[in-house]
């Protein structure tokens, strides 16, 4: 009897049976069903959809259809100028402070494209550099957004769980860098951010390692329940400055906890959309996998190995096995430990190995979401067993913004 990865396998096998690897595609029933179910997680509030997790202005637009849904977290300055000139949305939040000269010089002469575009800051540094490219005097209220970093700081700040994003962790240092912008002329502060990485990135079942999983959900538990506090005093001492149009928080990891939190107006997620394999060690919930690239076998180097052209689409972040693309079908595959995922060829073992035939294809599935879209310049959509449309990702048209 065919198991469910065989009638994946041969579904995407007749979908793209036209097509020579290596090539990209989504699987549109998974990629809705994961939208919906993303947005049901939070409970009513908005999902901002992350544009570095997507990568393609035609899923973007998909995602933005969608019940639930509503404005773009983009990761640069001019790809958010971008996305709003060509239509994606009205309403772009940057998810990281800028030094782009040429990009602020733009957003700055454009009332338009300044009254879409939300700038994240976390410093006056940073608002001294857009002074510096256009005087206040010389342009249109720029909108934006504090960045309060969202990281744990137990046993008196000795130890740091989270990543490292903003220096502004207080609520009282929220306050004041609110204070300064507001007393600043040329700026609109708009919104407050805060991404718990330690909650909304970190799987918390890490296949094989029960011990590390549970040290990982206590870790959780108490930075969810500081970040809380934390996050409520800040937008207390911010709103004291401002009238704050949203409270952006958490990511695909953490959608249903963020969106409960009072404090939050909003959340954001991507990577959900796609199901890369990070999100395999998460116990909440893990969406439908539904992005996947196909490589061809081209060598049989030994009875029990197949080798495949390319493949080592190597995810950002620790090197380590977890950023490596998982050979997902035909099922039990696996990579080889002393060659891994290479650029050129990729060796396979495992028992589904013997029966592959060069010509065949293997598929893989990305250790992160986006990053898959800068390995292909077009991304084949299937639904059912066909190719419905073919789409270009931005390094398809020529974009490439970090």
């Amino acid at each position: 009897m065919a198991t469910e990865s065989d009638k994946l396998r041969d579904r995407l096998d007749r979908a793209t049976a036209h097509l020579d690897p290596p090539y990209a595609v989504v699987d549109l029933a998974a990629f809705d069903a994961n939208a919906t179910a993303l947005a049901e997680r939070a409970g009513g509030k908005p999902v901002r959809v992350a544009s570095k997790s997507v990568r393609s202005r035609d899923l973007l637009t998909r995602a933005l259809g969608r019940p639930g849904w509503r404005g773009v977290m983009a990761f640069t300055l001019p790809e958010a100028s971008w996305l709003v000139r060509t239509g994606i949305s009205t309403d772009v939040l940057v998810a990281y402070p800028t030094a782009d000269r040429g990009g602020l010089a733009e957003l700055a002469n454009d009332p338009a494209l300044a009254d879409a575009v939300t700038l994240m800051v976390d410093g006056t540094e940073q608002l001294d550099l857009v002074d510096e490219v256009c005087p206040p005097a010389r342009r249109p209220a720029l909108r934006v957004c504090l960045e309060l970093d969202a990281s744990w700081r137990p046993l008196g700040g000795r130890v740091h769980v989270g990543v490292r994003r903003s220096p502004v962790h207080s609520a009282r240092a929220a306050g004041a860098l609110a204070a300064a912008v507001a007393g600043r002329q040329g700026f609109r502060l708009v919104g407050l951010m805060s991404y718990e990485a330690q909650i909304a990135g970190l799987g918390d079942a890490p296949p094989g390692q029960a011990v590390l999983g549970t040290a990982i959900r206590v870790a959780q538990r108490g930075s969810y329940r500081e970040l809380l506090a934390r996050r409520a005093a800040a937008v207390a001492a911010v709103r004291e400055h401002a009238d704050l149009e949203f409270v952006n928080g958490g990511g695909t990891g953490s959608v249903a906890a963020t969106s409960a939190d009072p404090a939050v107006t909003e959340v954001t997620a991507g990577s959900g959309l796609y199901g890369p394999t990070l999100f395999d060690a998460y116990r909440a919930w893990r969406p439908t996998p539904a992005a996947f690239f196909a490589c061809a076998v081209v060598r049989r180097p030994a009875p029990g190995l197949a080798t495949v052209l390319g493949g080592g689409w190597i995810a950002s972040g620790p090197a380590a096995g977890s950023r490596l693309p998982r050979p997902w079908l035909p099922a039990g595959l696996k990579l080889l430990g002393p060659e891994g995922a290479g650029e050129v060829q990729t060796p396979l073992t495992g028992a589904a190995a013997a029966t592959l035939r060069v010509g065949d294809r293997v598929w893989f599935r990305h250790a992160k979401a986006g990053e898959l879209c800068e390995h292909v310049n077009e991304l084949h959509l299937v639904d059912g067993d066909a190719v419905v449309a073919t789409v270009p990702t931005y390094r398809g048209e020529g974009r490439a913004f970090l």
